[in-house]
């Protein structure tokens, strides 16, 4: 029987070799992903737009996956890509800060080229099944009320648009005719996402937060592929409870592994505005794919490891590294200002 003519109640069994479409797969949990669908024995596509970064990235895997660079806006592209696959895993997206610098682009991405990915898996013969990634955002600013079931209602910020972008793209998916399942990733941490950009200064220092390594990210999304119960549902990923703390505690103790000390922490220059995150009930997603692994401790112990050359010359111009992280957020030249 060929790949073509297997009925869904089979794509669950063990063994059976799957065609996967990936978009998005040279970013942060791309990669992941795709580190851990290469281990088995599916035929992988890779789609992403083609970057001097992605495709250094993709040397690494050409000779085990078929790359198909392609702009999600364009139709086209996609068709090239979706012939005879199984399952997409759907990945692709304008993330803040640059979702914030260029709303248009992030709307044109994260909404029309959702919309452009279900209008092309809809026109197949067989249609494949969804796996879509969607944002603790969603759920608003939760600083009263940091617990979240997958029965809150979400409630964006109002200037949040990648999260209602975000849940924009969970209604276009609900209403399709596919098989789907939506998975509402909470805040991820990785080694490679270790640059402090002026987004850090936006959630207040209060804010519960749980994290979920990226490793564990891509291991529960490969498990979903064969997963018998997932479908037509939502779930959250998130680290678990030893993944949790505050906003406050988290940078301390960065600020502590970067060399830069715990008392380097100034929280003028932070945010008192809404924003998101908390901590989300994990039970039913850490039941069916099995992904938590990593905890807050050992995501700490990774990054001291990442940075020990690094921390000691911080140390020695630990003023001057200072002050130019201080100077990338706006709350801080405020607070200067009102001193003046």
């Amino acid at each position: 029987m060929s790949s073509k003519t297997i009925p869904y109640n089979i794509l669950n069994l063990k063994g059976v070799k799957l065609k996967i479409l990936l978009t998005g797969a040279f970013g942060i949990v791309g990669l992941k992903v795709l580190d851990n669908l290469v281990k088995e024995n599916d035929e992988i596509k890779c789609f992403d737009i083609k970057t001097h970064e992605n495709w250094l990235k993709s040397k690494k895997y050409k000779k085990r996956v078929n790359i198909y660079w392609g702009d999600i806006q364009n139709k086209r592209d996609l068709k090239e890509a979706m012939e005879d696959i199984d399952i997409v895993i759907h990945l692709a997206a304008i993330i803040p800060p640059l979702a914030d610098k260029n709303p248009n682009l992030a709307k044109n991405v994260n909404i029309g080229g959702t919309n452009n990915l279900i209008e092309v898996m809809e026109s197949q013969n067989r249609k494949p099944r969804l796996i879509y990634t969607s944002s603790i955002a969603i759920y608003g600013d939760r600083r009263n009320n940091p617990l979240i079931f997958i029965t809150d209602c979400p409630n964006p910020n109002r200037n949040d648009l990648y999260a209602q972008q975000k849940l924009e793209c969970e209604k276009l998916i609900k209403k399709s005719n596919l098989d789907w399942v939506i998975f509402r990733l909470t805040y991820i941490v990785s080694l490679n996402k270790l640059k402090m950009d002026p987004l850090m200064f936006e959630m207040p220092l209060e804010t519960k937060i749980e994290i979920c390594d990226a490793n564990d990210v891509g291991l529960a999304i490969a498990n979903a592929i064969k997963s018998k119960n997932i479908w037509k549902k939502v779930f959250h990923i998130a680290g678990g409870e030893k993944c949790r703390t505050t906003y406050k505690e988290y940078l301390e103790n960065m600020f502590e592994i970067f060399g830069l000390g715990k008392k380097a922490l100034v929280e003028e220059a932070f945010s008192k505005n809404e924003f998101h995150c908390g901590y989300m009930d994990t039970a039913e997603s850490q039941f069916l794919l099995h992904y938590q692994n990593y905890s807050l401790e050992n995501y700490y112990e990774d990054v001291k490891q990442k940075l020990r050359f690094l921390s000691f010359f911080i140390k020695i111009f630990r003023y001057f590294a200072l002050n130019s992280i201080l100077h990338k957020s706006k709350y801080y030249q405020e607070f200067i200002k009102s001193k003046r």
